[in-house]
């Protein structure tokens, strides 16, 4: 049981450090994904396809 709390922490955690380098980056060109719970949680199942798929839906909404 511990050991799936520490996967699952460890996978949480992994995202939000992806998410907030993904904003540095793309910060130069005014793309910013929000860091919420969604996104975190998103990312964090999905991996890079995620933030991949949180990008292109940044494109297709605005």
């Amino acid at each position: 049981m511990i050991r799936k709390l520490t996967l699952v922490l460890r996978k949480l955690c992994t995202a939000v450090f992806i998410l907030y380098g993904l904003n540095l980056i793309l910060s130069s060109i005014n793309i910013i994904i929000p860091i919420n719970l969604i996104n975190v949680g998103l990312v964090g199942i999905l991996g890079v396809p995620g933030m991949f798929a949180l990008v292109l839906m940044f494109f297709i909404i605005k």
